[in-house]
């Protein structure tokens, strides 16, 4: 009987400390995107719409030309990812405003991103899964 008392409270603080490390794991992983990420929020194409319909949002589309070309979100401002360095002042007037930057897969649109939060722009967002979300949801597509 105490055997399996002792047990019952070893699998007891077993599971327990298996918990307290999922929860440690877990809310590291949290903290490590957010840093890396540089504290630029992701939005899914539904909040993307909302802040262009609503908000007036700047889309700032940092593909390359050829990427552009094959087709881009309407209205998007185009500056490849490689030039926003020298060019993000083309974008001044858009400062107060919600910019959402998108790129192919939303994965290299956070160095962009960065530079604009780091020269006054107070409302960058970065569109979560980049163009391929928004194709992917059906959205309208322009080319030049």
């Amino acid at each position: 009987m105490e055997l399996s008392l002792l047990q019952d409270h070893f699998l007891l603080r077993l599971e327990n400390l298996l918990f307290v490390i999922t929860a440690v794991i877990s809310g590291s992983l949290l903290v490590w995107s957010m840093v890396t990420q540089g504290g630029i929020k992701e939005i899914d194409t539904r909040t993307a719409v909302q802040f262009i319909n609503y908000q007036d949002a700047l889309v700032l589309d940092v593909r390359d030309d050829s990427e552009f070309a094959a087709g881009h979100l309407p209205n998007a401002k185009h500056i490849p990812a490689e030039k926003i360095e020298e060019r993000w002042t083309e974008l001044q007037k858009f400062k107060e405003k919600p910019v959402v930057v998108v790129y192919r897969g939303g994965i290299r649109s956070n160095n962009a991103s960065l530079v604009l939060k780091k020269n006054g722009f107070s409302q960058v967002v970065n569109l979560m899964g980049g163009i391929d979300s928004w194709k992917r949801a059906g959205l309208p597509m322009v080319k030049r």
